[in-house]
């Protein structure tokens, strides 16, 4: 099972990042200003990252494969690290799917 760690980033705000269960990061959240905003996105990546439709799957200009996570919105919840393949790409929209909906919060701001 995956977890989410809320941080803060060295500007004060707060960010989150999806972890899989060997500690790699699959999904990395924008910065949020007040950490009830970054925790509404973590319950975000939990209801959206189910559905196949919200991860928008591209191509860096360096060759590299990433996806984002959208909301029903359109708004990007997330962004994945960049992959070497498409296959890789796609390993980690799976990862999301299978580690979101059950993953524990660590909130390193306590």
């Amino acid at each position: 099972m995956g977890k989410f760690v809320i941080s803060t980033r060295k500007n004060g705000e707060f960010q989150f990042n999806l972890k899989a269960d060997n500690g790699q990061v699959i999904l990395a959240s924008e910065g949020y200003k007040s950490k009830s905003s970054c925790t509404n996105g973590v319950e975000s990546v939990r209801k959206n990252g189910a559905d196949d439709a919200r991860f928008e799957r591209l191509t860096a200009k360096n060759g590299k494969f990433y996806f984002n996570l959208k909301a029903s919105n359109g708004q990007i919840i997330g962004t994945s690290e960049m992959y070497e393949s498409e296959a890789g790409r796609d390993n980690g929209i799976d990862s999301v799917k299978r580690n979101a909906p059950g993953a524990t919060v660590d909130d390193q701001t306590a």
